[in-house]
């Protein structure tokens, strides 16, 4: 069976901090957030899109709705579109915007569709929707933080997501049930129940340090779980950074202040 996407193809390039290079055909196109192109090829040409981004002819009506869909997600009302518009191969490259994995998906091998964290999504070949995933149940809409807006990605083309840190892949059975901080949660197969669910008890919400909420996740299923979620890596970055006043934290120095002002700090 064809596909309706374009057919693109790519390599990962780096470990900790990765890009991918993009191979496109004649007339190929991949689209991209804004903001994640790192370079490309002479012969490629930009263009700005209007909606979800899946390349099929709609109203404007259509396209509005899907990219209110976007905004909901707390992305842009507009994706860039990278076409070959030369006679031979050219190539497109994105960047990871913080330290983690690039992981590429064929949704044909997924049920043609994936839930995934609303940041997650970097770039698809033409022809794949971006879109939210609607959530009925009361619990997810209301105190799901960062992880109860999802973003759906329909199509039958190639998708690139990324993860923050390390990547840990599990498959659920039929009724397993896997308890996840709603920021670990990456991407999982459109299969699965999930809800998310506030943990209870008055010492696990005060001093816990895991947040008040996780999502929980019932199969079967597969699902894609990241170590490090962006917000995790901003808040430590807050944490670390010079108080007011341009002082430092000392990181278990045992001369505390005092190797501030043997190196000039103070």
């Amino acid at each position: 069976m064809d596909r309706r996407a374009h057919e693109i193809d790519h390599r990962i390039v780096g470990d900790d901090m990765q890009c991918v290079e993009i191979t496109l055909d004649p007339q190929e196109t991949v689209i991209a957030e804004a903001g994640s192109l790192m370079m490309m090829d002479d012969g490629v040409q930009m263009q700005t899109i209007f909606g979800d981004g899946n390349g099929q002819e709609q109203s404007f009506m259509g396209k509005l709705w899907g990219a209110g869909k976007r905004v909901l997600t707390g992305e842009s009302l507009f994706m860039t579109a990278y076409t070959n518009q030369s006679t031979g191969r050219r190539t497109a490259w994105f960047a990871a915007p913080y330290p983690g994995k690039i992981l590429p998906m064929d949704l044909r091998d997924h049920g043609q569709r994936l839930i995934c964290q609303k940041d997650s999504f970097l770039c698809a070949a033409k022809g794949v929707s971006v879109g939210i995933e609607f959530q009925r149940k009361l619990g997810t809409g209301l105190f799901g933080g960062e992880g109860f807006i999802m973003q759906k990605l329909e199509g039958d083309g190639q998708v690139y997501i990324h993860a923050g840190g390390t990547v840990v892949e599990r498959q659920l059975a039929p009724g397993e049930v896997l308890k996840v901080d709603t920021g670990c949660l990456v991407a999982m197969t459109y299969g699965i129940d999930y809800d998310i669910q506030f943990v209870g008890g008055i010492k696990n919400t005060l001093f816990g340090g895991e947040g008040l909420f996780f999502v929980t996740l019932r199969g079967p299923g597969h699902v894609w779980l990241q170590s490090l979620p962006f917000s995790r890596l901003a808040d430590t970055i807050v944490a670390a950074a010079p108080r007011a006043g341009g002082r430092r934290r000392e990181e278990g120095s045992i001369l505390g202040g005092l190797g501030g002002l043997l190196d000039g700090d103070n």
